[in-house]
């Protein structure tokens, strides 16, 4: 069986489905958890140690929300699960484990040993 391919694409039409599908999720399941977050934060209960947990946990989520958003828009205009450095295709297995992967595991390394 084979699965269409977009043109210029080493995505198949069912691989970037279920990476949006992923995505979505997340998505959804970080802003609720945000929108949470904030709730407590309006409710202005807890102690200065709490407190500052929450205040971390929300920024923790804003960056969280940003980052699927983006991934998100990256899917839409074409550009998502390109390697930043080097521009090849990121595998599917790797974007599946690891949605929002921005580097190939090749650059990843370098970019680690470096």
């Amino acid at each position: 069986m084979i699965e269409n391919v977009l043109p210029g694409a080493h995505l198949s039409t069912v691989q970037l489905q279920s990476l949006r599908e992923d995505l979505q999720e997340q998505l959804e399941q970080r802003s609720r958890q945000l929108d949470a977050l904030r709730e407590q934060e309006r409710d202005g209960s807890g102690a200065d140690g709490t407190w500052q947990e929450l205040l971390a946990s929300i920024t923790a989520a804003e960056r969280a929300v940003a980052e699927l958003s983006q991934a998100y828009d990256r899917l839409a205009d074409g550009t998502y699960g390109r390697c930043a450095h080097c521009e090849r295709g990121i595998p599917f297995e790797r974007l599946k484990v690891r949605p929002l992967a921005r580097t190939c595991i090749d650059c990843q390394r370098r970019h680690e040993a470096a």
